[in-house]
């Protein structure tokens, strides 16, 4: 009996996947569950387990745009398993690359004898030439040394002797979609960013008291995330219009706040959404992140744990950046960029102390959200952060983290 498999929906808005990598080969004998392919949506990566047990026959290629519901194998189910198949070896199919341009040193460049003199051949040498390509002006057009020394390397041309390969690989159908996106953002929107700097010492104070006893109790470390999240949750609430976005001629405006965070997963970037942060508390924001970063990085993300954000925190400090604008996530209004942190010299009190700073840059859609209001709510943010004690914990310390 064949059995026909058919691409899945991976939800609701999604009328087309693409065959991202074939997991096995055509012909295998294929267990049922396991996964024989990757397929990419514009919104996430899926893996597609065989229905059932048989010699699989592909209907698709790698590459191939299929629609949901079209058929992508065959699976014959009378067949026998047969011994030392890929679901007893249990190896999957690595993608490779495919070679674009092969290097042109692979093979060590000689000169014919005659050609050249000696001393022209360790010039052209010297210089990566082959013989072959200069012109002599000597006897029966011998090349001299004046000829090797006047020769140019032609374009292109490798006098490094390195590597010059190049490889070529199709970007997956998710970032060809964040690609488009993107794009769309700095077309159609009136992106501005505005800066300031956060001195991060107060917090440092409190993770150095409480982080190791707040790790003992709730299983998840104080990090900085929690208070940033707890700080734009109070800085929307003084300013609504970031928490709003366009829809045509209108401006909708939430009385909840779903946090998207960035998070680097193994196919890219994710923005993987903290659910009604303005009613967590420090451990629930910690326990969120720590949850969401993981599905992340397993590849478990679903499409619903990722839409529906009404504001973004992106984090690049831990890749080490000093300072970026960071780009929206549309339709959102607006995203704050966090950076890394430095010892800086900072006055404090009429003195010149050295204080762990950060940069923090927020990025807003200026066709609803006014400088007024867009530098107010980085300054809110900022004050939040360097007292959070006060602002963000209501001077409650072992309260607020449940301690």
């Amino acid at each position: 009996m064949i059995l026909e498999m058919k691409v899945p929906s991976p939800g609701e808005s999604i009328t087309e996947v693409e065959i991202a990598q074939w997991l096995v080969e055509d012909g295998d004998y294929v267990e049922k569950d396991q996964p024989i392919a990757e397929v990419d949506s514009d919104k996430a990566t899926l893996e597609l387990p065989a229905e059932e047990s048989g010699i699989i026959t592909f209907k698709a290629e790698e590459g191939d745009a299929v629609e949901v519901g079209a058929v992508v194998c065959l699976i014959d189910m009378s067949a026998e398993k047969p011994q030392g198949s890929s679901a007893e070896k249990a190896v999957a199919k690595k993608e490779e690359p495919i070679v674009a341009n092969v290097s042109n040193t692979e093979k060590e460049k000689t000169y014919a004898t005659g050609t050249a003199s000696p001393a022209a051949k360790k010039v052209l040498a010297e210089k990566g030439i082959d013989a072959s390509n200069v012109k002599g002006t000597g006897k029966d057009g011998r090349i001299t040394k004046d000829d090797a020394q006047k020769a140019v390397p032609a374009m292109g041309t490798n006098t490094t002797g390195g590597n010059r390969g190049s490889s070529s690989k199709k970007m997956s159908m998710l970032r060809r979609k964040v690609a488009k996106r993107l794009v769309t953002v700095k077309n159609e929107t009136a992106m501005l960013t505005t800066f300031n700097e956060v001195n991060m010492q107060p917090i440092f104070d409190l993770r150095k008291t409480y982080k190791e006893d707040f790790k003992a109790k709730h299983g998840v470390g104080l990090g900085f995330m929690s208070f940033f999240t707890k700080a734009v949750v109070r800085a929307l609430k003084m300013y609504p219009a970031v928490n709003s976005m366009i829809d045509g001629d209108y401006m909708i405006s939430y009385d909840f706040i779903d946090i998207s965070i960035a998070v680097s997963g193994p196919k890219g970037l994710m923005v993987p959404v903290i659910r009604n942060a303005e009613n967590l508390t420090f451990r629930g924001i910690e326990s969120d992140v720590k949850r969401l970063a993981i599905r992340a990085r397993d590849g478990q993300i679903t499409i619903d744990e990722m839409t529906g954000g009404t504001f973004t925190i992106t984090n690049g400090g831990v890749f080490g950046s000093m300072l970026s604008t960071p780009i929206i996530n549309p339709p959102q209004s607006a995203i704050l960029g966090m950076h890394n942190i430095v010892q800086r010299p900072m006055a404090v009190n009429g003195e010149v102390v050295i204080q762990p700073i950060m940069y923090v840059a927020l990025s807003y859609d200026h066709r609803i959200i006014d400088g007024k209001e867009s530098v107010g709510f980085l300054v809110a943010v900022k004050e939040a952060l360097e007292n959070p004690t006060e602002l963000l914990m209501d001077n409650q310390v072992e309260k607020s983290l449940e301690m």
